[in-house]
Parts: structure tokens; C-alpha cells; sequence
């Protein structure tokens, strides 16, 4: 159910800062985008699985807290990363 090896290596070179970026807050708003993204699809064809629905419930609140933390720390790179995945900004 999760991302593939070669998805995530995708999705890192394309939203990574510098060479080795693996964990900057835009690489994992990608990751944690195309992840709540994935189990939307999954849960509209099964309406009854709760436990997909809690584990996408966390999934949207620690991507919440990462933008929020970027919000703070700097607008610009906020109103980017917001901007390249098609997020509602507040």
C-alpha cells in the first residue's frame, strides 16, 4: 500500500534542497502528499476501513504540523511547496 522504492527516489530528487536531502520539511510534505493521496483512492472504494481512515487521519495531521512549522520559519518556501502540490494554504 505504501510508496515504491523508485516513487520515493522520484519525489525526493525532485523536491530535494541540496545533494543528500532526504529529510527537509518540502521532501517530506511530497512523501506525506502522494501518501494521502493514495489512501483517499483506497478509501473511496472501501468505505468500511477504519483503520486505513485513522492511519490517514495521522498522515494529514503530521503533514498539517510540517507546514505549519514552514509557515513560521519561512513564508517563501511555505507559498512554494503549498503552490507546486496544489494545497489549500490558510
Amino acid at each position: 500500500m505504501g510508496l515504491t522504492k523508485e516513487k520515493k527516489t522520484e519525489l525526493i530528487d525532485q523536491y530535494k534542497l541540496h545533494e543528500g536531502d532526504t529529510g527537509s520539511p518540502e521532501v517530506q510534505i511530497a512523501i506525506l502528499t502522494t501518501r494521502i493521496l493514495q489512501l483517499t483512492d483506497h478509501l473511496r472504494s472501501n468505505k468500511h476501513d477504519e483503520s486505513s481512515r485513522r492511519g490517514l487521519l495521522k498522515l494529514v495531521g503530521q503533514r498539517r504540523r510540517l507546514l505549519a512549522y514552514m509557515r513560521i520559519k519561512d513564508f517563501n518556501r511555505y507559498k512554494t511547496i503549498t503552490e507546486r502540490l496544489n494545497l489549500r494554504q490558510k
